[in-house]
């Protein structure tokens, strides 16, 4: 899938690896505005039988923040490549794939593109739509997204603010069948 250096993909995600080293595998993706650490009190249940796998999206936690790309980040799909790039470089396939919120999406485009990475998706808080549009109620309001582009400004300077807060979330489709 990638050309980019397995230590490379590893360190740009904060990659962090426990429990069984010949366990099946099971991925924590954390949602939007988090960080691994949102796992911290699950994914120590899962170690004794589990290869645990944690990571920060760019742009989150402990992330390499200037490998962020507003091209490839500018909708789900690059974070989708991100994950797959992190199972190819940790040879895993047959993953369970915990996504929570806006990463379960990104799960489930993953697992569109290359099947074969994944055994089985669990989906936490999933939504096919985030924002508030018309009669849709149960995305972030305008004023939402404008207060967490402001609490998050701090990061701008290091173009670490994905377009789909700065501009994406305001009337732009994150996903429909025909991207899927």
């Amino acid at each position: 899938m990638t050309t980019t250096p397995a230590a490379t993909v590893l360190t740009r995600n904060n990659v962090h690896v426990s429990g069984k080293p010949d366990g099946r595998a099971i991925m924590f993706s954390h949602g939007f505005g988090c960080a691994q650490e949102v796992w911290s009190r699950v994914a120590p249940h899962f170690e004794a039988d589990h290869r645990v796998i944690l990571f920060d999206h760019v742009g989150s936690g402990g992330s390499d923040l200037s490998a962020y790309d507003r091209g490839k980040y500018d909708s789900l799909h690059g974070a989708a490549d991100d994950i797959l790039e992190i199972l190819e470089a940790l040879d895993v396939t047959d993953v369970v794939f915990v996504g929570h919120s806006v990463s379960a999406m990104m799960g489930v485009l993953a697992s569109v593109h290359d099947p074969s990475r994944f055994g089985r998706l669990i989906l936490v808080g999933p939504s096919p739509r985030y924002i508030d549009e018309g009669d849709y109620t149960g995305g972030f309001s305008a004023a939402d997204i404008d207060a967490v582009v402001l609490t998050h400004s701090h990061l701008d300077h290091a173009g670490a603010l994905p377009l789909l807060v700065k501009q994406g979330f305001r009337g732009r489709i994150l996903a429909t069948p025909s991207t899927i």
